[in-house]
């Protein structure tokens, strides 16, 4: 795994050994920023079920101002703060090694993040716990220009996003997986 592009290209970045973890291929990555390519100029980005932290330091390497990284593992936790640490982007970054409701919950009260980005384990469940939690709390780090980004297996159900008070922007499918770009309804804010 490497960053792709910005101010960090082509460094390796460490990922967590063994079957916890599953780092988004370069591909995905790739394609995922080209879409963000506009979007991250100066932005809070918010990495929830961060792995190694690829995705969070992909964004600061494109520009993006400060990114948030929760990761519950502790192993996966010190791997983002190594690959942190590499990639000299610390200073603007911080890990919460805690669970991701938990965090949510610490986070209320801070500026909104432009994006927030999550990659839950598979078929768990999580990506609708977290909107849930999201929509029912409405934190002040979310606000009608906030993009949720879900990556998800591709048989993953987003039917209930709309009746939470979430409007699907976009769909990118990909062999086995898939991206789900999301944004609070302004009238549910």
């Amino acid at each position: 795994m490497r960053v792709i592009a910005g101010k960090a290209r082509r460094l390796p970045l460490k990922t967590v050994p063994g079957q916890d973890t599953r780092p988004t291929t370069d591909r995905i990555k790739e394609t995922l920023f080209n879409i963000l390519q506009g979007e991250l100029a100066g932005i809070r980005f918010l990495d929830l079920f961060s792995g190694s932290g690829g995705i969070g330091i992909e964004a600061l390497s494109r520009g993006a101002q400060y990114a948030c990284f929760v990761e519950s593992a502790r192993e996966a936790a010190e791997c983002i703060r190594e690959n942190l640490a590499f990639t000299h982007m610390s200073e603007q970054a911080d890990v919460m090694q805690c669970d991701v409701l938990y965090a949510l919950a610490r986070l209320d009260g801070q500026d909104p993040f432009r994006i927030i980005f999550m990659d839950p384990p598979y078929r768990s469940a999580l990506e609708r716990t977290v909107l849930e939690t999201i929509a029912r709390r409405r934190p002040s780090f979310v606000n009608a220009d906030t993009w949720l980004i879900v990556e998800a297996d591709i048989r993953t159900d987003f039917s209930y996003a709309e009746a939470l008070g979430y409007e699907i922007l976009r769909e990118k499918e990909y062999k086995t997986n898939k991206h789900v770009f999301l944004r609070p309804a302004e009238e549910n804010l």
